[in-house]
């Protein structure tokens, strides 16, 4: 597939994405974290992703699974997902507990076609899925605003009257996050549950961490193995 034809099925896909509300946060009991890590072999690109599913409440690991393979689809941007989501549909078919709200390493609705991975799984899964991303990845001309140094503070990403995401401040003297829908999800219900899984240990939600520390883990063990 050349770039053009993984635009056209980004904007195909778009109309897919379920904007409305599906989460009940009395009702959710498990959150899981989903991130991948890159490493190459013999001027071949791998990768593994990893899912950590935690208890709400507890914040208690519930299952780690993971998935390595090699790269199939060039880096092209704004078309990531489409080297990431088969990897992640692939760890994900190896989860036994279904978790309620899924956030990924990387960006949703904050992308020029709102196609970042955390939507792009989302639609394909039909989960509610949420983006955390630990820099901006820009959409238009638009430079985002730095939010006030205080625990949970925030402004809005928005362009041509619309809008895309969140920069997410979790505490003071911390670098921002930017936050975004991914599917089935919407941004008060997206931050509410960032700012309540983020802890003193990181500026970013402990799904995420947990996942991005087992990756870290898991390509050591694989390249070490080689």
């Amino acid at each position: 597939m050349t770039e053009e034809d993984y635009i056209k099925k980004q904007i195909e896909l778009n109309s897919n994405i379920r904007c409305e509300n599906t989460v009940n946060l009395s009702q959710v009991q498990t959150v899981a974290g989903v991130d991948l890590a890159y490493w190459k072999e013999e001027e071949q690109k791998h990768a593994v992703c990893c899912i950590v599913i935690i208890d709400y409440n507890t914040f208690e690991v519930i299952e780690r699974v993971s998935y390595a393979d090699k790269i199939k689809v060039p880096y092209i941007p704004g078309c990531l997902a489409f080297r990431e989501v088969p990897l992640f549909l692939e760890t994900y078919k190896k989860v036994t507990m279904i978790p309620d709200v899924i956030f990924f390493d990387g960006n949703g609705y904050l992308h020029p076609r709102h196609m970042g991975l955390a939507t792009h799984a989302g639609i394909l899964i039909q989960k509610a899925t949420v983006g955390i991303a630990k820099s901006y990845y820009k959409v238009g001309d638009v430079d985002f605003v730095m939010p006030a140094n205080t625990a949970q503070a925030y402004t809005e990403i928005e362009w041509n009257g619309e809008h895309y995401g969140r920069v997410l401040r979790t505490h003071v003297n911390v670098k921002p996050i930017f936050l975004s829908v991914g599917n089935a999800i919407d941004i008060n219900t997206a931050t509410q549950m960032a700012n309540r899984l983020t802890t003193r240990e990181s500026h970013v939600p402990i799904p995420t961490r947990l996942a991005d520390l087992m990756t870290h883990e898991k390509r050591k063990e694989l390249t070490e193995k080689r």
